[in-house]
């Protein structure tokens, strides 16, 4: 800024409107969701959305709502005149979904706006026209009772913003967005879109939440999302929770799939994606988000509204009381759910561009791991020669006790975890072990093939958290210390960690700038057969690239699954039949163990009706 005097003055009406237009107005997304809001508040039974060029050339909104008289219709478009709030107590209790009462003038101020409307006991309908700011005189018109809105020609008045605007391709699709967002959460309204001449979302009135959302997600979805509810209501505190959240097999790369809502403003919220997170944990992979519609319902008071420009974000009263119910609930639906994935029996037979979602990135669809999986290792693993005879005794017979050979250097028993659980009494279930590596069985619903290593570690995974809650785990001594060398940074870590390593059942001091001597190892270790100058290696260089604090319960947990992964059996290990047994009963008795701690599956079912198609039986 130069030195030169500057005058204060009041800016003029329309730059001011126009300067408010772009944090109201971004792209004609912003004007859809603005507008389809007052036609909800409005009471609309149905509510017809009509583009075109993605909303950059038109964008028309009818409704049937209550109307505007014609004497305020002028006033509609005036700035921060609204109908919803009279004083700043109203604030405290928003239950409408527009209140600013901003947006139809921000909207005029950047585009030629026309506003048509009639209440119940009009005789007739009234027109305003509004262009770049500039309102015109009311008019009578035809029309049925209700509103419709024109929004022509958006940021002609300022050419600069309009360039910033993308094809109308890419505009269209963040209205349509905008569209299923609200037609989830407004179930008792229909909704209509079209772009072009073409109708590309059509649902009807009255229908209920979960018929609403699959009819906006995609009635494919029905079979892989589980309803979640919750009712932590407390007089005027508290809140009422219905979902549907996805199996974790549909899980997504980014929280794209998420769609939350607080008394049905579609909102983003890191509580409630946090929430969510916590309650797949273990489920599925770190770097994925599930798939969830949640629908919240809490008083006003609980929740301000008005901390966004555009109202995407709110502010909860108490946001723990919000996180906890979510996880809680979530949590429990998952817990009830059998999560084992089932695959396509068909997969491996089709040309890699006929697969499920071919052609597009399947890294979105949430698809891949379960794709992936069986197109890769199910022919790897059945290409050794099994007789029919082997295989029907297996899965049809009580197995019988068998014993490895003496010497066997491929053999790596199970060994119960000390003080878990045991493998000691096998009940007698079909099994076959394929190539050392995976576990055939059969279940009610099918055929389940079960990575034995997988399963393994989130049995030690789950034993090795309950038995850290009663305390520190057992210790080892050494005769003489193991010494692990490091680097600087890692030594430099090795304070920190202390308290963590107290836990686990290591004792570890520093020997120099780079080495870490060993002076005792968890006694669980040592009884699977793990090597300490690997396992701690592993560990400090875990530690040493971290992001959270070595004390906390997430670091805790992320050395409880490298110990896990260390001391579980591996692909390529011989069982015993009793083994394989009891494994397979350790997975109906373990929690969450359709998925290994890092999220990936332990196992995928076959259905009977998967096989009967496959051998043309149906």
């Amino acid at each position: 800024m130069t030195g030169e005097k500057r005058t204060i003055r009041v800016l003029p009406k329309t730059v001011a409107s126009q300067i408010a237009a772009g944090e109201v107005v971004e792209r004609p997304a912003s004007v859809v969701k603005e507008l389809v809001e007052n036609s909800i508040d409005a009471g609309a039974s149905r509510i017809r959305v009509e583009l075109e060029a993605g909303g950059i050339e038109l964008i028309r909104i009818s409704d049937d709502g209550v109307g505007i008289e014609a004497d305020e219709l002028r006033l509609a478009i005036e700035p921060h005149a609204t109908s919803k709030i009279t004083d700043t107590e109203d604030l405290d209790h928003i239950a409408t979904m527009g209140f600013r009462g901003e947006a139809m003038a921000s909207i005029a101020s950047v585009s030629r706006l026309t506003i048509r409307s009639r209440t119940a006991g009009a005789e007739g309908a009234s027109e305003i026209r509004c262009e770049g700011g500039q309102i015109g005189q009311v008019t009578p018109a035809p029309g049925a009772p209700g509103t419709v809105v024109e929004v022509r020609n958006l940021f002609y008045s300022t050419p600069a913003r309009r360039k910033f605007l993308k094809t109308p391709q890419t505009e269209r699709g963040r209205c349509l967005k905008v569209i299923r967002e609200l037609a989830m959460a407004n179930p008792a309204i229909g909704f209509v879109l079209e772009s072009d001449g073409r109708t590309v979302l059509e649902v009807e009135p009255g229908q209920l939440p979960r018929e609403r959302v699959l009819a906006v997600l995609g009635r494919e979805l029905e079979s892989q999302m589980l309803e979640v509810s919750a009712d932590a209501f407390d007089d005027a505190r508290g809140l009422a929770l219905w979902g549907l959240v996805g199996r974790p097999e549909i899980a997504r790369p980014t929280a794209i799939a998420q769609h939350v809502f607080v008394n049905g403003r579609p909102i983003r919220d890191r509580t409630i994606q946090h929430a969510l997170k916590e309650a797949y944990r273990g489920l599925m992979e770190h770097s994925r988000y599930p798939t969830a519609v949640l629908m919240i319902e809490m008083a006003p008071e609980g929740v301000d509204v008005n901390v966004h420009p555009a109202k995407a974000e709110v502010r909860f009263r108490d946001s723990g009381l919000v996180h906890s119910v979510i996880h809680r609930a979530v949590k429990e639906a998952l817990g009830r759910a059998d999560l084992t994935p089932a695959v396509d029996p068909l997969a491996a037979l089709r040309p890699r561009s006929e697969l499920p979602g071919s052609g597009l990135d399947t890294r979105a669809s949430g698809d891949d791991a379960v794709v992936d999986f069986f197109t890769r290792e199910v022919p790897r693993a059945v290409s050794g020669k099994i007789s029919y005879e082997s295989l029907r005794r297996a899965l049809e017979a009580p197995a019988e006790p068998a014993e490895l050979p003496e010497g066997d250097a491929e053999s790596a028993p199970v060994q119960p975890p000390a003080g878990g659980a045991s493998f000691a009494e096998p009940k007698p279930q079909p099994v076959l072990q394929i190539h050392n590596s995976y576990v055939v069985t059969q279940d009610e619903s099918g055929v389940v093939i079960v990575d034995q290593h997988a399963l393994h570690e989130r049995v030690m995974f789950e034993y090795l958290l309950e038995r850290l809650s009663r305390g520190p785990l057992e210790s080892q001594g050494l005769l003489t210390p193991e010494v692990v060398e490091v680097s600087p940074t890692q030594i430099e870590t090795l304070d920190s960690l202390a308290e963590l390593f107290a836990r686990i059942g290591i004792e570890a001091r520093s020997m120099g700038p780079t080495a870490v001597g060993v002076y005792a190892f968890p006694s669980f270790l040592f009884d699977r057969g793990v090597e300490v100058q690997p396992f701690m290696s592993d560990l400090l260089e875990q530690a040493s690239q971290s992001a959270e604090p070595p004390t906390s319960e997430e670091a805790l947990r992320r050395v409880v699954d490298m110990m896990s992964c260390k001391a579980a059996v591996k692909a390529g290990d011989k069982l015993t039949v009793d083994e394989l047994t009891r494994l397979m009963e350790l997975r109906d008795e373990v929690e969450r163990s359709s998925s290994c701690p890092h999220g990936r599956p332990t196992s995928v079912r076959l259905s009977l009706a998967d096989l009967e198609k496959l051998f043309h039986r149906r």
